[in-house]
């Protein structure tokens, strides 16, 4: 196990915590959290090709300067999922609520392997102290979907890492929706070690009054002809909501042949919220395909919402309307109707609470 004596230990004024407020954390950042022995995720649905399982934690670990996760990657035991073969039934894994008296340092292996294809979705509810890390290796040629769902309940608390190690010709894409818990911090990151990988990051969130949603991505391209996309969208209501995204593409000097873009939308409904948004491209050659990015962060544009009222729609139906259209460019290709129609029912319940 890692000697968590010599982490350091953030004090908010490094640039990648300068926006997390450490407080809310509950210990998970210093070391302070009582760390329980249980272990919340569980198989809900794991159709054939698919195997689970809890094994003691070996030297695969990729290194990470983020505090959290090096507490997480010295843990004895990890859960492991190993995809074999086309899988047609999405692999569904759990969680259950543990509660927040003890933290949870949950580390997670999966391995899709060569010219393997499927979906697999992680369901976190309940209201759990969580410190997370999740390393994806993607075999060449392998297809991997990852769906991770924030559901949390309101004083929850979740600090992870999502990491993906691409090789050759493999293709992962990311859809990440964060709807719930007080603290939510996550860092999707991309590693590209072999040409021809293509990476797609999409993620909605919606932060009501006191909730601080955080995502921090990192694409990094180490080698010549892959490309990536990254599109997040969020929506803010209510005193004190709170987000932050950060994007960082890093093309490296050997990654000639990249195509990369990414993009952030945030949507403000009502004032006291505030949405931080910093996109960044670091570019160490000339030779590439395509670099851009793009941010912005504004209000309901009040022309859309007084055409559908001219049409005899109600403020509320139709702010409900315009929020829907917004999400349901990422949230659809979830591709789960039962899934859809929840994460939809939970952000029209919290549209409702705005302006009462």
């Amino acid at each position: 196990m890692l000697n968590t004596n010599i982490i350091h230990t953030p004090t908010g004024r490094e640039e990648a915590w300068r926006f997390t407020p450490l407080a809310k954390l509950r210990g998970l950042h210093d070391g302070s959290a009582v760390v329980g022995e249980a272990h919340s995720l569980k198989a809900k649905q794991v159709p054939g090709g698919v195997t689970t399982e809890r094994v003691a934690t070996d030297d695969h670990r990729t290194i990470s300067d983020d505090v959290i996760v090096q507490r997480v990657v010295g843990q004895k035991s990890t859960y492991k999922i190993t995809i074999d073969g086309e899988v047609n039934e999405p692999i569904i894994i759990g969680r259950d609520s543990l509660g927040l008296d003890k933290a949870e340092y949950s580390r997670v292996l999966v391995i899709a392997k060569e010219f393997s294809k499927a979906t697999l979705i992680f369901e976190n509810t309940g209201n759990s102290l969580i410190a997370e890390d999740i390393e994806f290796v993607l075999k060449p040629s392998s297809n991997l979907t990852f769906v991770t769902l924030q559901e949390f309940e309101s004083d929850a608390v979740y600090a992870g890492r999502h990491h993906a190690i691409v090789d050759k010709d493999a293709t992962f894409k990311s859809i990440t929706v964060t709807i719930g818990g007080s603290l939510v911090r996550i860092l999707p990151t991309v590693e590209f070690i072999g040409q021809g990988g293509d990476v797609d990051l999409q993620g909605v969130y919606f932060a009501s009054a006191g909730q601080h949603l955080e995502h921090r991505l990192h694409v990094d391209h180490l080698v010549p002809n892959a490309k990536s996309r990254v599109n997040y969208k969020g929506v803010l209501a209510g005193e004190s909501a709170r987000t932050v995204w950060f994007g960082d593409v890093f093309i490296r000097a050997a990654a000639e042949g990249t195509d990369t873009y990414e993009l952030n939308r945030n949507l403000l409904l009502t004032d006291g919220a505030r949405a931080d948004s910093v996109p960044n491209l670091e570019i160490e050659t000339g030779e590439i395909v395509g670099a851009g990015h793009a941010s912005t962060t504004g209000r309901f544009d009040d022309e859309q919402l007084f055409y559908l009222m001219s049409r005899g729609i109600n403020i509320d139906d139709a702010r409900r309307l315009v929020v829907r259209g917004f999400f349901n460019e990422i949230v659809g290709q979830i591709k789960n109707e039962e899934i859809e129609d929840r994460l939809m029912a939970h952000i029209d319940g919290e549209l409702a609470k705005v302006g009462k």
